[in-house]
């Protein structure tokens, strides 16, 4: 179907679709981690892959404001097509975990505007911007940190993390993480700053999952790069 031609029956149909796969099951381990959608995101993405990229349909899904609606909109997107303050825009009202989580992973990452609002984002004083903006200085330093100040990232973290809403808190002790596994000379001090802080030390972790307390990450990725 052309974009041009997406009309509200077309909308209408996939929301309708989303309803019919909803599972209270799944609703109920979703709304534990903060999403409130009831869809297993298998399911979504098959949908997904029927639906294949329709970039003006993945706006009308956005616009529902449906939390499932929006993350089947993030998976048709063609990131290159949003505008700088359309991604602004979309990350301040995406408050569901996962929704925000897509939204910088398989959108905001692959745009040409990705490196402004990490700049911008980061500094924001809201701290689910901002923890976006970490997200993506975390991508930069594992793939890209030509011109990043490391030491100053990490004096941020050692100032700033502990006491961070728990989100940006999340996203900071990921990029600490990060500086200690891909930069060694930087190491030592990623690993103190770590153990100090103490931050996700005593997080659950599932067996067979690394921990996201960033002295047991660090060495527990290294350990595997380096047997």
């Amino acid at each position: 179907m052309a974009e041009t031609t997406v009309t509200e029956a077309t909308v209408a149909e996939v929301m309708a679709e989303l309803a019919a796969l909803e599972d209270p099951k799944a609703r109920a381990v979703n709304e534990r981690h903060g999403d409130d959608h009831g869809v297993h995101l298998g399911r979504l993405r098959a949908l997904a892959k029927r639906l294949k990229t329709q970039q003006e349909l993945a706006r009308r899904l956005w616009e529902t404001g449906d939390t499932a609606a929006r993350l089947l909109a993030l998976l048709i997107s063609r990131p290159k097509a949003y505008g700088r303050d359309e991604l602004d825009a979309m990350v301040r009202e995406a408050r569901a975990p996962k929704v925000h989580d897509w939204l910088v992973n398989y959108v905001v990452k692959k745009s040409r505007h990705a490196e402004d609002l990490r700049l911008a984002w980061t500094a924001d004083p809201d701290p689910v911007v901002a923890s976006a903006g970490w997200a993506l200085t975390t991508e930069r330093v594992a793939k890209n940190p030509e011109g990043l100040d490391l030491p100053a990232l990490l004096d941020v973290i050692e100032a700033e993390m502990k006491d961070a809403p728990d989100r940006l808190q999340w996203a900071m002790n990921h990029c600490l993480a990060q500086i200690g596994i891909e930069h060694a000379e930087h190491r030592p001090r990623a690993l103190s700053i770590g153990e100090r802080l103490e931050v996700l030390k005593d997080h659950p972790t599932s067996p067979g999952c690394t921990s996201p307390y960033a002295p047991t990450w660090i060495t527990e990725i290294v350990r595997r790069r380096h047997p």
